[in-house]
C-alpha cells in the first residue's frame, strides 16, 4: 500500500520514516512530474509557519476597528476559545449593524485541490449558512473572456475548454500551430481541482512527430519549448490584435478567406471587413499600418498570412494576451481569423484559447460530473469582477459598468478570507493597501506568516494538504487520487473544516455547518454521490467505481473513461440547424448586435485596435514594458517559501529577465540589484541577463511574497504588482491589465 498527496501541481507518494521525517516522491505513472511541488514538504515544516491564532495589537486597542497600520503592526497570541469569540462576535456585530452585503467572503486562490477541504466550498457553506455575503465573479486568470465568450461563441469559459480540439486530433490533421503568446510548457504543470498525470507534454510531442509545424508569437521565446523548434515572432507587447487584423487585411483584399464558412457559420462579417478595409474610420488595416504598431516588419506579416493560407491552421491564443487593456480584443480577433480560415469545427485546425495554460486542455476526455460539498445558495446577489476588489473598497456606493449592466459596489466592512492571496494576484499593490485599511475588520484562515497574514486582523492557523484526509476529483482528469495525513496539524493549527465548524458552533448553527459528520464522513458522502453520477453518466457502458474502502486502500484510481478525438464545434459545423451556438443568431458572432447594444466606448461591435493605455509606442518617461508571467519554481504565490523557489533568487530577491542591450546601457551585469519603478512604485529584483526577451521587454514572474519597507515606499523582494495598474479590461469584460506595464530599471548602488 502506498500512500498519496495530489495537488494543484501533480499527485506525489508520501512516506514516513521511524523519526517521523515526510519524504515525498514523484508518482511512477506520471511521466512529466512537477518537481517543485516535491518542496510541499519544506513549506509545511517552515518556520514561517503560524502556530496558533492571534490578533492585531492595534486593531484590539482601537476596540476592534481599523486603526490604518494594517500590514505594519505586532500580533498578539490568543487561545482558539477568544480567537472565535472575536471573530463571531465580528461577524454578528456586522450582520446586525449594515447587512450580510456588508460582510466579503474572499477565496480566490489555489488553496487546496481536495473536493472537501477546498477553502472556497468552506466559505460558500459557512456563509450561506450564516445569510449570505456579497461575493466575487470570475478568475483572474481569464475575466475578459469569461466575459466576451458567451457572447461571440455561445459557451461559458469552462465549457470552451472542455470543448477544446485533442491534441491527438490535431496531430493527425493540422499542420500549422500559431501561438500568440506561446504555450510555456511550465503553466501546462497544475491545473485547478488537481493533477493525476500530465498530458501537455506529450499531446505537443505527438503533434512534433507528425510534422505539425509550431510559430512563437512573443517577446519572448521561452514561450515554447525548445523541443518545439518554433520559429520566433518577437512582437511588442500588447499588439497581437494589430497583427491579426493585417492578416485579416491580407486574407480580404487576395479574397484568400473561406468566404462558404463566413457565409454559413458566422455573422457580422461585412461590418468587420469594413473596419478592416478603412471604410470606416479611413484607417486600412494593412501590413504596413500593422508594423509600425507591432514593430514586426511588413515582409514577415505578409509570409506569415502566406503560411496561414497555405497550411491547415489552428490560432492559438493564451491566457495572457487578454490580462491586458482591451483583453477581450485578441481573443476575440483569434476567432473570427480562424473563422476566415475556415477550419473550425475540423481537427486541422480552428481555435484555442489556453493550449498548455493548464494541463488538461487539449486532453482526450470527457468531462466527468463529481460532485462536491453542498455550498448551498447565496442569498445575497451583491457581486463584484474578481478584480475590482479595491474599486469596491475605495468607492462603496458607487455605480461601475459590467457586461452591460450597471451594478453597485457594496459597503464592505467585513473581510474574511481563506484561500488564496490578495497581496499576490491583485494589481497596484500599495493601492490595494490603502484600501485594505477601510472595512473595520478583516479575518484570515492563513497558513504561513505571508502578506495577508500580516495585513489581517484575526488569524486563524490553517493545516496543509499534508495535514489532512482528502479526495482528489477533478471534472477534467481521468485519476481519483485518496490524499492521506501525512502529519499532524502543525502546532495549534486546525484545518478550514475545523475552523469554521468553530466559529458555527459559536453562532448557533454547527449542526447545520457539519451536517452531523466528520471529515472521513464528508469524503464518503462525496465518494458515494460521484460514484452514483458517474455510474448514471457511463451507463451505457456499465463502468462503475471500485467500493471507497477497495479505493482508500489502494490509494488511488485511474478511471476507464473512454478515450475521444475530440474536435470542438465538430456537431456544430456538421449541421448548424441541428446544433446552433448558444449565441442571438446560432452561429460565430464576428459581430454582435448585443455587445453593440451596450453602448460602450472601450468594446465596439466586433474586434478592433484599440491603442493600449501604456504600450512601447508611446514611450515616455518609463521605456521599458513589464511583463509578469507565471513563474517557473511555484504555483503563483504558492511555495515561494519552499527550498526550489528560495534557490532561484538572486541575493535573496526574484530574478528579472533583461536583455543585454538593455543591460548593457544601464551598465547591469548577471546578479546585480536593481530597481524596478514607475508612477506607481519600486521593486527591488535580481538581474538575470538573456538574449532570449526582445529588446525593451523585461520579465519580473509573479508570486514573489509582498514585503514592503513602508518607510522608503519601495518593495524588496520582487514582487511585480506593486507596478501594475489597477484597471479592467474593458467595462465589459472589466478583466486584470497585468501585462500592461511600463517601467524604468537602474542599478543600485
Amino acid at each position: 500500500m502506498s500512500n498519496y498527496v495530489s495537488t494543484h501541481w501533480g499527485t506525489y507518494k508520501f512516506s514516513v520514516d521511524e523519526n517521523n521525517k515526510i519524504k515525498l516522491d514523484n508518482w511512477e505513472l506520471d511521466s512529466s512530474p512537477t518537481e517543485f511541488g516535491l518542496g510541499l514538504v519544506d513549506a509545511a515544516n517552515d518556520k514561517l509557519r503560524i502556530k496558533q491564532p492571534y490578533v492585531r495589537k492595534g486593531w484590539l486597542d482601537n476596540n476592534c476597528k481599523s486603526d490604518g497600520n494594517r500590514g505594519r503592526d505586532d500580533f498578539i497570541p490568543i487561545s482558539w476559545e477568544k480567537a472565535f469569540e472575536l471573530a463571531s462576535k465580528e461577524l454578528l456585530d456586522t450582520k446586525k449593524a449594515f447587512g450580510n452585503s456588508a460582510i466579503f467572503a474572499g477565496s480566490y486562490g489555489w488553496a487546496s485541490a481536495g473536493r472537501f477541504h477546498h477553502a472556497k466550498s468552506q466559505v460558500n457553506r459557512f456563509f450561506n449558512l450564516f445569510g449570505g455575503f456579497s461575493s466575487s465573479f470570475q478568475s483572474y486568470s481569464y475575466a475578459a473572456a469569461q466575459t466576451l465568450l458567451p457572447h461571440i461563441i455561445g459557451l461559458d469559459l469552462y465549457s470552451t475548454l472542455d470543448e477544446h480540439t485533442s491534441w491527438e486530433a490535431l496531430s493527425k490533421e493540422c499542420e500549422l500551430i500559431l501561438m500568440f503568446g506561446g504555450m510555456p510548457l511550465k503553466n501546462s504543470k497544475v491545473s485547478a481541482g488537481g493533477v493525476g498525470k500530465h498530458v501537455t507534454k506529450q499531446g505537443m510531442i505527438k503533434c512534433i512527430e507528425n510534422g505539425v509545424e509550431f510559430i512563437n508569437i512573443s517577446p519572448l521565446q521561452d514561450d515554447a519549448p525548445s523541443f518545439l523548434n518554433a520559429k520566433q515572432v518577437p512582437i511588442r507587447p500588447n499588439t497581437d490584435t494589430a497583427l491579426m487584423l493585417a492578416l485579416a487585411n491580407i486574407l480580404i483584399k487576395n479574397n484568400a478567406y473561406d468566404k462558404s464558412f463566413i457565409k454559413k457559420y458566422t455573422v457580422g462579417f461585412e461590418s468587420f471587413s469594413d473596419y478592416v478595409l478603412g471604410k470606416k474610420n479611413n484607417q486600412d488595416c494593412s501590413p504596413e499600418w500593422a508594423s509600425k504598431i507591432t514593430n514586426i516588419p511588413v515582409k514577415s506579416i505578409k509570409k506569415l498570412a502566406e503560411k496561414i493560407i497555405s497550411k491547415k491552421t489552428l490560432i492559438s491564443i493564451s491566457w495572457s494576451l487578454q490580462r491586458a487593456s482591451r483583453g477581450e480584443q485578441p481573443l476575440w480577433m483569434g476567432i473570427t481569423l480562424a473563422a476566415m480560415l475556415g477550419q473550425i469545427g475540423t481537427a486541422a485546425g480552428g481555435f484555442g484559447f489556453g493550449y498548455s495554460s493548464v494541463n488538461s486542455t487539449g486532453d482526450s476526455y470527457d468531462k466527468i460530473p463529481w460532485q462536491s460539498l453542498p455550498q448551498g445558495v447565496n442569498p445575497i446577489k451583491d457581486f463584484i469582477p474578481v478584480a475590482r476588489v479595491t474599486d469596491m473598497l475605495e468607492k462603496p456606493g458607487d455605480e461601475f459598468l459590467y457586461d452591460g449592466k450597471k451594478l453597485t459596489y457594496p459597503d464592505i466592512k467585513l473581510i474574511y478570507w481563506a484561500g488564496g492571496n490578495p497581496f499576490h494576484h491583485h494589481q497596484d499593490l500599495n493601492r490595494l493597501v490603502k484600501a485594505w485599511q477601510k472595512p473595520n475588520t478583516i479575518i484570515v484562515n492563513e497558513i504561513w506568516w505571508n502578506p495577508q497574514a500580516l495585513h489581517a486582523d484575526i488569524i486563524f492557523p490553517a493545516n496543509t494538504a499534508l495535514e489532512r484526509n482528502d479526495l482528489m476529483l477533478n471534472p477534467r482528469d481521468p485519476t481519483i487520487v485518496a490524499n492521506k495525513s501525512a502529519m499532524k496539524s502543525f502546532e495549534n493549527s486546525k484545518t478550514d473544516f475545523e475552523i469554521f465548524s468553530g466559529l458555527a458552533k459559536k453562532l448557533g448553527f454547527l449542526e447545520s455547518f457539519t451536517d452531523n459528520k466528520s471529515e472521513m464522513d464528508w469524503i464518503k458522502f462525496i465518494w458515494d454521490k460521484s460514484s452514483q453520477a458517474y455510474k448514471k453518466t457511463y451507463k451505457e457502458s456499465d463502468l462503475s467505481l471500485p467500493s471507497f474502502e477497495e479505493f482508500w486502500e489502494k490509494g488511488y484510481f485511474e478511471v476507464p473513461a473512454p478515450r475521444i478525438e475530440k474536435i470542438m464545434f465538430d456537431k456544430f459545423r456538421r449541421d448548424p440547424s441541428r446544433f446552433p451556438l448558444q449565441t442571438p443568431s446560432g452561429k460565430i458572432e464576428i459581430s454582435s448586435d448585443t455587445i453593440s447594444s451596450f453602448q460602450l466606448p472601450d468594446c465596439h461591435s466586433h474586434p478592433y485596435w484599440f491603442e493600449p493605455y501604456e504600450w512601447l509606442g508611446n514611450v515616455d518617461e518609463y521605456p521599458l514594458h513589464l511583463i509578469s508571467n507565471q513563474p517557473t519554481h511555484r504555483l503563483h504565490s504558492q511555495l515561494d517559501n519552499a527550498e526550489m523557489s528560495q534557490k532561484n533568487k538572486i541575493h535573496g530577491k526574484e530574478p528579472v529577465m533583461i536583455n543585454s542591450k538593455d543591460a548593457s546601457d544601464r551598465d547591469i551585469k548577471n546578479g546585480d540589484i536593481v530597481l524596478l519603478y514607475n508612477a506607481r512604485g519600486k521593486v527591488l529584483a535580481g538581474a538575470k541577463i538573456s538574449d532570449n526577451i526582445m529588446p525593451g521587454v523585461v520579465v519580473l514572474s509573479t508570486g514573489a511574497w509582498f514585503d514592503p519597507d513602508y518607510d522608503l515606499n519601495i518593495e524588496r523582494h520582487g514582487n511585480p504588482n506593486v507596478l501594475t495598474k489597477d484597471v479592467g479590461t474593458s467595462s465589459l469584460g472589466q478583466g486584470p491589465t497585468c501585462h500592461t506595464t511600463l517601467v524604468e530599471l537602474k542599478k543600485t548602488s
